[in-house]
């Protein structure tokens, strides 16, 4: 039976982009879930396209943002970001059995999303003379998805709870940078990212804590040690307070943050 787990393996696996954006727009939430069928991909990482070339990201270089280059940089590496996300999605969807079938929901809707806005962001650099794939991007997202494919907790502790919320961290100052030269039409796209992304963390985090209680584990001190497993990013300041709380962050997990 096609089930919603197994069409999410349709845009995990498709390379070219757009494509891939509008396959997981259309994915019927209407279809069974499915959720304690075993799945299996039909290729080791997601589809691809040949450009962006991937490079560590310290070799990633900026130029000014009053130049049309160096605000199209900066947008293309958030639309990198969204690319990435949708399939960090679909694949927590497809990969991870006999889960509730609110937990694949939520993470389809959070994929379509996620699809939204890379569409936004990939027009929008048209608009600039520019598109997706002008510019190097880096793999750091999908690197820690790949350190916990064997691991549902440990993938929603890291993805969603901490490199997804360094993003509603980074959005005011990235929105700022991008207003402060004039475009104006990306911080509208930005101010509905953050909107939305509030929401992506707030399921990373009652998903997180969903299964810490099947566990019998203690969410803060558990994390901590995930931190450490998987060597995820540690994060620093300044921290969006306002938004990581609306996220449900609880006050011990932000005072943790230091």
């Amino acid at each position: 039976m096609h089930t919603l787990r197994s069409a999410a393996l349709g845009p995990w696996a498709e390379a070219d982009p757009v494509a891939k954006a509008q396959a997981t727009l259309a994915l019927d939430l209407n279809l069974p879930v499915g959720a304690a069928q075993a799945l299996q991909a039909p290729r080791a990482s997601p589809g691809r396209p040949l450009r962006p070339e991937c490079v560590h990201h310290t070799l990633l270089k900026s130029k000014s943002m009053t130049t049309p280059e160096g605000r199209a940089i900066l947008v293309h590496s958030i639309a990198h970001i969204e690319l990435n996300a949708i399939d960090l999605a679909l694949d927590v969807v497809w990969r991870f059995a006999d889960m509730p079938e609110a937990f694949y929901t939520d993470w389809v809707k959070i994929a379509q999303e996620e699809a939204k806005h890379f569409t936004l962001l990939r027009n929008h650099l048209v608009s600039m003379g520019f598109d997706y794939g002008s510019f190097p991007a880096h793999s750091a997202l999908w690197d820690m998805a790949e350190r916990t494919q064997n691991d549902l907790l440990a993938r929603i502790g890291i993805v969603p709870r901490t490199m997804e919320a360094r993003g509603l961290d980074a959005s005011p100052g990235v929105k700022n940078k991008l207003v402060s030269v004039g475009d104006h039409a990306a911080g509208q796209i930005l101010d509905l990212i953050l909107e939305e992304e509030i929401g992506h963390v707030a399921a990373g985090n009652r998903w997180y804590r969903y299964l810490c209680a099947q566990r019998g584990l203690d969410p803060v001190s558990t994390y901590a040690e995930l931190i450490l497993q998987y060597d995820a990013p540690k994060l620093r300041p300044p921290f969006n307070m306002t938004a990581r709380r609306l996220a449900g962050f609880e006050e011990a997990e932000l005072n943790a943050l230091g």
